[in-house]
């Protein structure tokens, strides 16, 4: 299994990192996308996760920072010199929290759309409460390599996403007792664009639910969507894991 999106430099790992690794190891979580939001977090990344060969690097600077962005847009240009970086975000909007006022988060993502596209790195989206604004943007702005992170939306979204030839992630929420809807929406994604997630230590699934989640209860994500799908989990994990290498560019 390959899971696209696991904030493995949360200060929330300092304690067990290794046994982490290790127990994601023992899972058959083969690849590790680990997502750095800030300076800090790319310093650990560096001093703890850069010399494990299955564990990758994205880098951006989320919606909640946007009014932070001139300060840390700094760390984007070190960020790309990583020899294990390959994909810029997770970026986004979030009109949930309001941690930045819309019009700088739209002003930010716009901002760091360019700098993905005139690098050619895929993006991860972060979208929350702001569809209307996150499918405009991605479409005026002409992207092509993006990953819908965590999706959680309805079915327009959903659609909308498709059209534009995204691929979608689905986390541990998926699992849940009330996400009926979101489980009903699986089945239109095509098995080309769908790849899996933990957003660790966030969304821990159902079946660990209350625990700090992990790269290893991945598997509960794979298994749950493999069975509204109706094919073997290992089938499903190879799927996954080959458009994961695709979209990141990971031979």
């Amino acid at each position: 299994m390959f899971d696209t999106h696991a904030h493995l430099a949360d200060g929330r790992f300092n304690k067990d990192r290794a046994q982490v690794i290790e127990r994601a190891l023992k899972a058959k979580v083969k690849e590790i996308l680990c997502v750095c939001c800030n300076a800090k977090e790319l310093s650990v990344f560096s001093q703890a996760l850069s010399s494990y060969p299955f564990i990758w690097l994205a880098a951006g600077i989320h919606p909640h920072d946007a009014s932070k962005y001139k300060e840390m847009k700094k760390m984007l240009l070190p960020a790309l010199k990583i020899k294990r970086f390959c994909a810029l975000g997770e970026i986004g909007l979030d009109y949930h929290y309001m941690n930045s006022p819309p019009e700088i988060q739209k002003e930010v993502f716009k901002a760091q759309l360019k700098f993905a596209r005139e690098r050619d790195l895929p993006v991860i989206v972060h979208t929350r409460e702001a569809a209307e604004d996150v499918w405009r943007i991605l479409k005026e702005e002409a992207i092509k390599q993006a990953v819908i992170h965590c999706f959680s939306g309805e079915k327009k979204e959903l659609e909308r996403y498709l059209e534009l030839d995204f691929y979608v992630s689905f986390a541990g929420m998926i699992t849940f007792p009330s996400a009926s809807s979101l489980r009903n929406l699986v089945p239109l994604v095509p098995l080309a664009r769908l790849l899996l997630e933990t957003d660790c230590p966030y969304l821990a699934p159902q079946a660990v639910r209350g625990k700090r989640n992990e790269p290893a209860f991945v598997r509960h994500t794979m298994e749950e969507i493999a069975s509204i799908r109706h094919i073997p989990p290992q089938e499903l994990s190879e799927i996954t894991t080959q458009n994961a290498r695709k979209l990141f560019r990971i031979n």
